[in-house]
């Protein structure tokens, strides 16, 4: 078997990363590779290896840093509130439920301001509330949705948007994240984080994706990991991202201060 780059880090919770790693090696047997998964270090670095076979990223990414440079696999349909078939939505807490115009001047927590999910959700929930392109008075950048979670409830943030994705698997496996919480609003849909290849066939790696979506061996691993299914859409179906993000560009470039 060839040895391969993979890796899946976009949802690799250490309470379901047995799972994970039991979904790689079938679908590593589907495409008769060997490896495992990278894990450690940078974990956006393998989307730019040009050895890299499989991997997931941000649609933020997706359609600006890696634009051009990966190859669409396919969209993993997830088994959360907030998500619908491929495309999913942000969920946005604070500490009390309130009106959104009360937050104007307040403090957003986002993982990275390289994220569809915890970053341009956000501003495009508060975009139309915006004056002089402002609404928060500071933006403190968290380095993961659990821990804007965290910056909120120990007042750190005043609110911050995430991915419904991680609020399920809070849920789920974690939900002290989410006590003393409140949800505010939610963003609009956009197309969820796709699986991506650099070097690898796609024709192959979708139909490797099938065996493992089937395999009824697997049908537990799926669920605790939300995985309901995936579609195959086009890279032009994530341009919704760069042109709802043009739009608060346009009307709102500064707010998250």
């Amino acid at each position: 078997m060839t040895t391969v780059i993979a890796s899946l880090p976009m949802y690799d919770w250490p309470e379901i990363r047995e799972d994970t790693d039991r979904f790689w090696d079938a679908l590593a047997k589907a495409l008769g590779v060997a490896g495992d998964l990278q894990r450690g270090g940078d974990y956006s670095a393998p989307w730019t290896d040009p050895r890299l076979l499989f991997s997931q990223t941000c649609g933020y990414p997706f359609t600006h840093a890696l634009r051009g440079k990966v190859k669409l696999v396919a969209t993993p349909h997830y088994v959360a509130d907030g998500c619908d078939g491929p495309f999913y939505r942000s969920i946005v807490f604070a500490r009390e439920k309130k009106p959104l115009e009360s937050f104007r001047g307040s403090r957003a927590a986002v993982n990275g301001f390289d994220s569809m999910s915890g970053m341009l959700a956000l501003k495009l929930v508060f975009a139309g509330l915006a004056q002089e392109g402002r609404f928060f008075s500071e933006s403190v950048e968290s380095g993961g949705h659990t821990a804007s979670l965290e910056a909120v409830q120990a007042g750190r943030a005043d609110v911050c948007a995430i991915d419904c994705v991680c609020v399920e698997l809070a849920r789920r496996y974690r939900p002290s994240l989410l006590e003393g919480l409140h949800e505010i609003a939610r963003s609009p849909q956009v197309p969820g984080l796709p699986f991506i290849t650099r070097g690898g066939d796609v024709v192959k790696l979708r139909l490797a994706l099938q065996q493992v979506f089937a395999d009824e061996a697997l049908a537990e691993t799926r669920t605790r990991l939300l995985l309901g299914g995936f579609s195959v859409l086009s890279a032009a179906d994530y341009d919704v991202i760069l042109q709802r993000e043009r739009h608060v560009e346009a009307n709102a470039k500064h707010i998250l201060g």
